[in-house]
């Protein structure tokens, strides 16, 4: 699992708000000790007499004091006066000297007097006798002490703001065996003072020649400020790339299910004698968290049998209905022709089928066409069976049908008779598509990682499924939506992929067949007469390396999820076919309510644990546990320099496409535009051109989210107030939705 920000980042408010510790600006070393301040103005001497009654309140209890202290020690003496200010006694001594001290200051080379006087006001680290420095005495103000006649504090230090500085004591005159205290070098000027002049330090001349050493670290060089206020996004994103992490070869895989947490699930250290000491779900109060990077592999069933070595099937799933005749332009080299839809197909069929039969000759491809009726189309082994009328209704019926259908065989027995069979259609009647969909997957899931294309150009019009019904009829496209959804956990149940492929200038409702696609990791596509063919061959390619996918990514209490339908420190994400593209993201951070848990203080470190559970293409069942540990910070310079913007950018077009297929079109503009200033503030920051090109292609493919979603939603229903995905809104967003870091270089580098 990849992280999109080198830290996990909890902004300022939260912390604080959470009873965190803030920062407190420590006292500067630019001003003088404490003991040395004096007010502009001593305060009047304290009250003797009656007045005393009069004084102000907070001086009442300290004259109260004294007084039991006297009475306690039964002596009767004269009240002393009492010390308000430290330095009193200094405005209240005589003059020491009508001649006021002299002390030296530094001027630059351009200032230079007349006179040519040496006379360095430091001992280290320069010479007397290689500074351009000069020297020039001026009168100190009458009383005005000297900052080099007295020691300085011993146990005086200051700390910088930020953490920039450390304690710092001055260095001593040795030259002549006194212990006179020197001025210290000056520290870097603190953030809050900004008015205060710049310094200059006077280098000597000897320091430039070869043989003098040079020194590189000067302590009049601030290290970076830190950055205090909040981002506006979020950059606790966390990228996991399950095609990479499955198709890994492990040498070392653990037999058995691991050592687990009762209530949560995490798994456990095997250090861990007691399943209830857990980290995540705060059954147990460790001192500190889990540390370390740690990536196990286990075979959750030893004793299961693994499935044969038979290639998965491929189910082409094609329309040829009526509509199929239209005619459409077709560039050939040079020349445009028209030719039907089903004309199209069957080409792109026929140029896949013949390249499939040199590449995997061993693949078992099957034909399935609707209509009127649903034909399952044989081979020179066995003959072609056709359904119809109430035969279409029953989805158990069709079940069993597809289940008393066999097989069909490898490519390499079959390729003749099948582009026979390609050619041989001819359209018309009405679109069952709906049974159709329901026999072909029926069929594809004996063997699990199995694929369907379902090719069509218009609305299923059967009872079983209908989508032609829109706002005339409610019920009926409810239970027409609510067969979709149930088809679609039924393909991903048994391991199977499937994919839409319409026809350009159709209306297929995909908003609605999508739901297949979405939830068995297909694609939903719009492809043109001329680039059928490759969209053909890009779903067959894409093929499936591990089904049942569920990812689990569990969090410390003090963290939370973000944008999931678990609002907790722990989500289930069903993935379910799992291809080498695939690559899904989590956004997590602290709670921004007022919660009995505390946020994590920065600073701190905490662990963060990925579960990925599937089953191999043999059968087998595995499971996967990474556990990460971070460390905790506030300081959003930070976060911004360690962002990786390619990542952000993959969660926030996967998580408003999520909303806006769900009808939430105002949250999935509101997620991209909080997100979209978060990367405008790391291209800022690190004012890098090539983040700032990748930013502007990636607000291209974000525009219908933020400005143009009415230009892919339909009217609004007549008997209801929500809106639909038209065709071309439809595929867009959930291509958005199963998008990844490929996908969108590869659409970026089309454009370009």
């Amino acid at each position: 699992m990849e992280f999109s920000c080198g830290f996990v980042y909890v902004p300022p408010a939260v912390s604080q708000k959470n009873g965190q510790q803030s920062n407190v600006i420590n006292r500067s070393a630019l001003l003088p000790p404490v003991n040395r301040m004096r007010p502009r103005s001593p305060p009047p001497p304290p009250p003797t007499n009656s007045a005393e009654a009069k004084s102000p309140k907070p001086l009442r209890p300290l004259l109260k004091v004294i007084e039991q202290l006297e009475k306690i020690k039964d002596v009767k003496k004269p009240v002393k006066s009492i010390v308000f200010y430290e330095n009193e006694e200094f405005h209240n001594k005589p003059e020491a000297s009508p001649t006021p001290p002299r002390r030296t200051a530094l001027l630059p080379p351009h200032m230079k007097p007349s006179s040519t006087r040496h006379s360095p006001p430091y001992s280290q680290p320069f010479d007397s006798s290689s500074t351009n420095s000069q020297a020039f005495t001026y009168d100190l103000p009458k009383d005005e002490p000297d900052s080099n006649s007295s020691l300085w504090d011993p146990n005086y230090s200051y700390t910088t703001p930020e953490g920039t500085g450390g304690e710092v004591k001055p260095p001593t005159d040795t030259n002549n065996g006194s212990t006179k205290a020197l001025v210290p070098p000056l520290p870097p000027r603190p953030s809050f003072m900004k008015s205060m002049p710049l310094y200059l330090v006077l280098l000597p001349t000897s320091q430039s020649s070869p043989s003098s050493p040079q020194k590189t670290d000067s302590p009049l060089i601030p290290s970076p400020k830190a950055d205090k206020s909040p981002l506006s996004g979020n950059p606790n994103v966390l990228l996991v790339s399950l095609g990479k992490l499955l198709s890994e070869e492990r040498g070392q895989i653990t037999q058995g299910e691991p050592t687990s947490c009762s209530q949560c699930g995490s798994v456990l250290d095997s250090g861990h004698k007691n399943v209830k000491d857990c980290y995540f779900c705060g059954s147990w109060e460790p001192h500190s968290p889990l540390t370390g990077h740690r990536d196990g592999l286990f075979s959750l069933c030893p004793d299961e049998k693994p499935l044969g070595a038979a290639d998965p099937l491929l189910l082409l799933c094609i329309d040829i209905s009526g509509s199929m005749s239209i005619t459409a332009e077709v560039s050939e080299g040079e020349n445009v022709v028209h030719k039907s839809r089903l004309q199209i197909v069957q080409e792109a069929v026929m140029q896949c089928v013949q390249r499939l039969s040199e590449q995997q000759p061993g693949m078992r491809v099957g034909l399935i066409t609707f209509s009127y009726q649903v034909t399952m189309h044989g081979n020179e082994i066995f003959t072609s069976h056709s359904l119809s009328n109430a035969e279409l209704i029953d989805s158990n019926f069709l079940k069993e049908a597809a289940a008393s259908f066999p097989t069909p065989p490898p490519l390499s027995q079959t390729r003749e008779y099948l582009q026979k069979q390609v050619m041989g259609l001819s359209e018309g009647g009405t679109t069952a598509l709906g049974p159709a969909a329901l026999l072909s997957i029926a069929i594809a899931s004996r063997q699990p990682g199995s694929k369907v294309i379902i090719c069509t150009d218009g609305k299923a019009n059967t009872e079983l499924g209908n989508l032609e019904v829109e706002d005339l009829d409610a019920c009926t496209l409810l239970s027409s939506t609510i067969f979709y959804q149930k088809l679609g956990l039924y393909a991903a149940n048994q391991g199977v992929t499937v994919s839409v492929l319409s026809i350009e200038g159709t209306d297929c409702r995909l908003d609605e067949l999508g739901r297949l696609a979405d939830r068995t990791g297909g694609t939903v596509v719009i492809a043109s007469p001329n680039k059928l063919h490759s969209e053909f061959e890009h779903i067959i390619e894409n093929r499936t390396i591990a089904t049942h996918c569920t990812v689990t990514l569990l969090l410390p209490q003090s963290l939370l999820m973000r944008g999931e339908r678990e609002a907790g420190h722990k989500v289930t994400r069903e993935v379910g076919n799992v291809d080498p593209d695939t690559e899904i993201t989590f956004q997590f951070g602290a709670s921004e309510q007022n919660t009995e848990v505390l946020a994590p203080a920065s600073g701190s470190h905490v662990s963060i644990q990925l579960q990925i559970r599937y089953r191999q293409r043999r059968g087998r069942t595995m499971l996967r546990v990474i556990t990460a540990d971070r460390e905790v910070t506030d300081d959003s310079s930070a976060a911004l320099s360690s962002l990786s913007l390619a990542i952000v950018q993959l969660n926030s077009s996967q998580a408003s496409a999520a909303l806006a297929v769900r009808g939430r079109f105002l949250d999935a503009r509101r997620e991209g535009e909080l997100q979209r200033k978060l990367i405008e503030r790391a291209i800022e920051h690190n004012s890098s051109a090539e983040d700032h090109q990748t930013y502007q292609e990636w607000v291209k493919t974000m525009e219908p989210i933020y400005n143009n979603i009415h230009n892919f939603t339909r009217r609004k229903s007549v008997v209801s107030d929500t809106q639909s995905l038209t065709d071309a809104g439809a595929a867009l967003l959930y291509a958005m939705k199963h998008s990844n870091r490929k996908s969108i270089s590869q659409k970026n580098e089309h454009k370009l």
